[in-house]
């Protein structure tokens, strides 16, 4: 890839984290669209996991104090079981109609959390594990699912600090077990290794400038902030796929 094109695939990428981060909901939703302009749909997915190796390393380390380990068994595990589930079966479906299927699915659930702001669904085993499996199959099948379990999350209104870190501490677990996944699928090719020392360099500087940001927002501007950068990320997917 020619060098002003690599330059702007990291500035859009530490750019992907930076919002991730505010949002709390991991970079994927927005780094998969932005890395589709430039690599084939399968690379994407493997070059997404490695990213968010480093990314969510990153968020663990920085909000650590946050981490809600019973939130993280109930929603991680399920998630662990789907990505791998979605991660194989990624090579069986037709991944537009998958990605416009997402795309209405976010816009319409982020509208029905902006439009009903006092809807809170009660972090109970029923709603984290059905989250869970529904953003770790996602993950898996088309490489973004940390919209899904934002929406979850968010609708649990849980303090910034515990959604972030307790996020990150999920989608690491989906990200260790999809990157084995996509490896024996191909989708981890030479190509793209030399991107490593990068990526990892971008998800911990994005993540840093993320949470300076956080420590300005108040719970209420950050569940909404989260809310409506789930509804354009919808939009964008669904623009992207019907394009």
């Amino acid at each position: 890839m020619a060098l002003d094109r690599t330059l702007l695939f990291l500035l859009l990428t530490l750019l992907a984290e930076i919002i991730g981060t505010i949002g709390g909901f991991g970079s994927s939703v927005f780094f998969v669209p932005f890395a589709n302009i430039f690599f084939d749909f399968h690379t994407v997915l493997g070059i997404t996991a490695i990213f968010h190796l480093s990314s969510n390393l990153s968020k663990i380390f920085l909000f650590r104090k946050g981490l809600d380990k019973k939130l993280l068994l109930q929603i991680g595990i399920p998630s662990v079981v789907f990505v791998i589930i979605g991660g194989y079966l990624s090579k069986l479906f037709e991944s537009r109609i998958l990605e416009i299927a997402l795309g209405i699915f976010l816009i319409a659930l982020s509208l029905l959390f902006l439009l009903k702001d006092k809807l809170v669904i009660p972090p109970k085993l029923k709603q984290t594990v059905i989250g869970g499996a529904l953003s770790g199959f996602s993950a898996g099948l088309i490489g973004t699912g940390g919209a899904i379990r934002g929406l979850t999350m968010a609708a649990f209104n849980l303090e910034k600090s515990v959604f972030v870190a307790t996020s990150a501490a999920i989608d690491m677990m989906i990200d260790m077990s999809r990157t084995v996944v996509y490896y024996s699928n191909g989708y981890i090719t030479k190509d793209i290794l030399i991107y490593i020392p990068f990526l990892f360099l971008i998800g911990f500087i994005g993540s840093w400038i993320g949470q300076k940001i956080l420590k300005t927002i108040s719970q209420a501007v950050f569940k909404r902030i989260s809310l409506f950068l789930i509804l354009l990320i919808g939009l964008f997917s669904l623009y992207q796929s019907l394009k």
